[in-house]
């Protein structure tokens, strides 16, 4: 299990290297939900998301050999941006895998940051494809299954746990379980009365499947939410998740979608539906906690053109 020993550790490494995101009461939220509700803005971390942390705790741990030798990655989006471009700031060869199902916009950045980019039929190719040139020499930087990235993720948790007021319950998105993990180990060291709650798609299910299972298990991806779509959790994140954390939310992709706009609406932040599928959840977390509940919601990303946000919403019918 990471303690906040890990935690601290990595905040103390990546200082200067990733954004001290703010942490805000947001009126306009607070007021559609009825109850006080403070946001963590990741989406404004450098790459906009969250997985800047993670990849550059791992990167700047390495040793001069695997610099040298380079890195590589699966990502449905964030984590391959954030590894090419804290790759690149870092003097490291970095080679992301990506799904073709992955969003257009973050297979260029992540050309454009200079990492050699991979596209496969599907999100288990891309961790064979990753596999086989880890056996090559490189070293992988893995989306969740790490220590040094859960720990790096974590200080989302940290930053979170001494910047925010009074909070009852956080929610935190959930895709292998890397940004929970990390966050529940900090929370639950310097917050031990809060809450943490996980929030999957629906056809992106790989946490609440392993936690009915009683560990990982593979899962059938069918969610348009590709940054959340994991096809299985690691025994590691599960092992955090089923210890530290209350329960996992599942919602449609039309919620999470209708969350992206309202979020646009209400909090005046753009975010992309793995950050949006918060709101829904937060509904039905408040209306389990009752009138007394302080909600923390970490917004995790923001890497969605308004073209894509606008196409589901017209799928999904979505005003």
């Amino acid at each position: 299990m990471i303690g906040i020993s890990e935690i601290e550790a990595a905040a103390g490494r990546i200082a200067g290297h990733v954004v001290r995101t703010p942490t805000a009461p947001s009126p306009g939220l607070s007021a559609l939900l009825g109850v006080p509700v403070t946001v963590k803005l990741e989406l404004l971390q450098r790459t906009g998301s969250f997985k800047a942390r993670g990849a550059t705790a791992k990167l700047l741990s390495l040793d001069a050999a695997q610099r040298a030798a380079g890195v590589v990655a699966v990502s449905g989006g964030n984590h391959g941006i954030a590894l090419a471009v804290m790759a690149a700031a870092l003097d490291v060869k970095a080679t992301v895998v990506m799904p073709a199902s992955a969003p257009a916009r973050s297979v260029e950045i992540a050309g454009a940051a200079g990492a050699s980019v991979r596209l496969t039929d599907g999100m288990a190719e891309a961790f064979a494809t990753a596999e086989r040139l880890r056996e090559e020499g490189l070293t992988l930087v893995h989306p969740f299954d790490d220590p040094v990235v859960i720990a790096g993720q974590g200080t989302v948790g940290l930053e979170l746990a001494r910047d925010a007021d009074e909070l009852t319950d956080v929610l935190v998105s959930v895709g292998g379980g890397g940004l929970i993990a990390g966050v529940a180990a900090a929370l639950r060291a310097l917050r031990p009365g809060v809450r943490v709650w996980g929030v999957e798609t629906a056809g992106a299910e790989a946490m609440s499947r392993a936690l009915a299972a009683g560990g990982p298990v593979p899962v059938e991806l069918s969610s348009v939410v590709t940054t959340l779509s994991a096809p299985s959790v690691s025994r590691l994140t599960y092992d955090h998740v089923a210890a530290l954390v209350e329960e996992v939310l599942v919602v449609s992709d039309r919620e999470a979608v209708r969350g992206c706009l309202e979020l646009a609406e209400h909090a005046k932040v753009w975010t992309e539906p793995a950050a949006g599928c918060l709101l829904p959840a937060a509904r039905r977390v408040r209306d389990r906690v009752g009138p007394d509940a302080r909600i923390g919601l970490v917004v995790c990303g923001g890497n969605a053109t308004v073209a894509d946000v606008l196409d589901w919403a017209e799928r999904f019918g979505v005003r």
